[in-house]
């Protein structure tokens, strides 16, 4: 081997010791939002799991699932929301916080059952199933019973078995009634349906929201896929890069989180590669006002 280094060779080592003297860049985290109640910060973009995680027993499917939360918890989400309605979906999440860091999990989920007196049995259903300590926040599912589910809930968190409280309605049922139990009750979280289309909590909800210091999850922000298949068809409009949206996806996404009220949208998927594109969303430049009306308009058209 040769004692002399040619110029060459010194320009080649150099370079390559300064390189590794770069630290590698961290990923972008998400945007976190308060909870009005506590001014706890959670990314704005969650899991939710309806159908997804439905998957029954498969191995191979559970499996697929558990490595949608590892991409998940990797982009540093943290709320994954389910449901007793879900089928399986609260097994398998079990089955990934069992195999990833459940540490890392802000854990939602609904009581979902007609008989009052079933309430408490099915919460320490779910909460075995999803093999956790306790519920970070527990929501009645679309008003089901809601009286004495809501009385069960607020008696679990004054005991400390519980952290937050809310209740949940989806595709727009049942909004007048919802609204009197915002107006009712201390609740700490409500769950609605919002996206660049379905935006009639934009009247009254989302503001009673915010004036009631609740905050806001947002689920089927795509319409269970209706809307992202049907936006697909045509091309990202220019401003879609000035949000640092490369899909349709983000920029259903970046229009609702963008909305004050807002705190965690939710979108489920059965892909590694859907999951990092909608925490991607939780990224970078928000659309202002004045975009988010050019936003609906140019949807509108569509």
């Amino acid at each position: 081997m040769p004692h002399d280094l040619t110029r060459r060779d010194l320009l080649a080592l150099t370079a390559g010791a300064a390189a590794a003297l770069v630290p590698t860049a961290a990923p972008a985290q998400p945007t976190l939002r308060p909870i009005p109640p506590s001014r706890e910060a959670i990314p704005a973009v969650g899991l939710g799991t309806w159908i997804t995680f439905n998957v029954g027993n498969d191995k191979v499917a559970r499996d697929s699932c558990t490595e949608v939360m590892r991409a998940f918890f990797a982009a540093g989400g943290t709320l994954i929301d389910s449901s007793p309605m879900y089928g399986s979906s609260q097994k398998v999440v079990g089955h990934g916080l069992n195999k990833l860091d459940s540490a890392k999990v802000f854990a939602a989920d609904k009581v979902w059952i007609s008989s009052a007196a079933s309430g408490p049995a099915q919460i320490e259903a779910s909460r075995t199933a999803w093999g956790v300590p306790r519920f970070d926040l527990l929501q009645v599912h679309n008003l089901l019973s809601w009286e004495p589910h809501l009385k069960t809930l607020f008696a679990m968190k004054a005991l400390g078995s519980l952290r937050y409280v809310g209740i949940t309605t989806s595709e727009g049922r049942r909004h007048a009634e919802f609204e009197r139990v915002m107006r009712a009750h201390p609740l700490d979280f409500i769950q609605v349906t919002y996206n660049i289309i379905d935006r009639e909590v934009e009247a009254r909800i989302l503001p009673l929201a915010q004036e009631r210091g609740m905050a806001v999850i947002v689920n089927r922000p795509f319409q269970e896929g209706d809307l992202t298949r049907k936006l697909a068809r045509h091309p990202l409009p220019a401003w879609a890069a000035e949000i640092e949206c490369t899909s349709w996806a983000q920029v259903i996404l970046k229009f609702i989180i963008s909305h004050p009220a807002v705190t965690c949208a939710i979108p489920a998927t059965t892909r590694v590669d859907h999951v990092r594109e909608n925490m991607a969303a939780a990224t970078g430049r928000m659309p202002d006002a004045a975009l988010r009306a050019r936003m609906i308009a140019h949807v509108a058209k569509l």
